[in-house]
């Protein structure tokens, strides 16, 4: 393996961790959803590890795509631009419906109070919530199977900026064989990456007592989420 290989090599890797851990959309999601809705490890791992796999492989189809017909590189690069324009407003979408939707669960099922009079002068008041009602219960567990998905889309649509320009165009000069090196060892990176962060960060976020926030989980990751979305759209993150 020569020089030109060992160092598009190495940039796959520093690229795909720096590209990772530098852009908060590629974990927060993840760490907020997984802590609203109780997942577990393996359910957190699976859907990152698949949403990674599709963030990589919109981006390596397109790559593919531009080396074999021989596209310009800027040429790509536009549209990946507009792929990650999607994206962001999916994210900021995302967020802002699940902040709504938390917001509206979180006061459905506020305890409230109940007073009932049996006999004159005997009266009792109990506490009462709608956490058990059955329509409850279907929302709840259709907007856990809608979720991964919309998850998933998002990160679809989400391109891989430094993957074709930096990676896969000068690979694919040298040899196919380096081009698929490279671009195995940036996904894998780049997937190796946000798993660590995520489990990470959810190991410490279960730690950390927050009960009294609980009954506001789910609008408080959707708030984060939107806001990670609009730092991702405005700021350039």
């Amino acid at each position: 393996m020569d020089t030109e290989m060992n160092a598009l090599i190495i940039a796959a890797v520093s690229v795909g961790f720096f590209h990772t851990l530098f852009g908060p959309d590629h974990y927060l999601p993840f760490i907020m959803i997984a802590w609203a809705r109780k997942w577990s490890v393996l359910k957190t791992s699976v859907i990152t590890f698949l949403c990674g796999i599709g963030h990589i492989g919109s981006s390596v189809v397109l790559g593919m795509a531009g080396v074999a017909l021989g596209l310009a590189v800027n040429k790509l690069e536009v549209f990946e631009s507009a792929r990650g324009n999607v994206a962001a407003w999916l994210l900021i979408a995302f967020g802002l419906v699940y902040f709504v939707w938390g917001l509206r669960r979180a006061y459905r099922n506020k305890s409230h109070e109940h007073s009932h009079v049996h006999l004159p002068g005997v009266e009792h008041a109990h506490n009462h919530d709608h956490c058990d009602d059955h329509v409850h219960i279907h929302d709840e567990e259709k907007s856990a199977n809608i979720t991964p998905w919309v998850l998933f889309a998002i990160f679809v649509f989400g391109p891989c900026e430094p993957l074709i320009p930096i990676l896969m165009y000068p690979a694919a000069k040298h040899s196919l064989s380096g081009l698929l090196v490279v671009t195995f060892v940036f996904g894998a990176v780049t997937i190796g990456t946000m798993l660590a962060v995520v489990l990470l960060s959810f190991a410490g976020v279960n730690f950390v007592p927050m009960t009294r926030l609980q009954h506001y989980s789910h609008a408080i990751a959707g708030g984060t989420i939107l806001l990670c979305g609009l730092a991702i759209q405005f700021l350039g993150l």
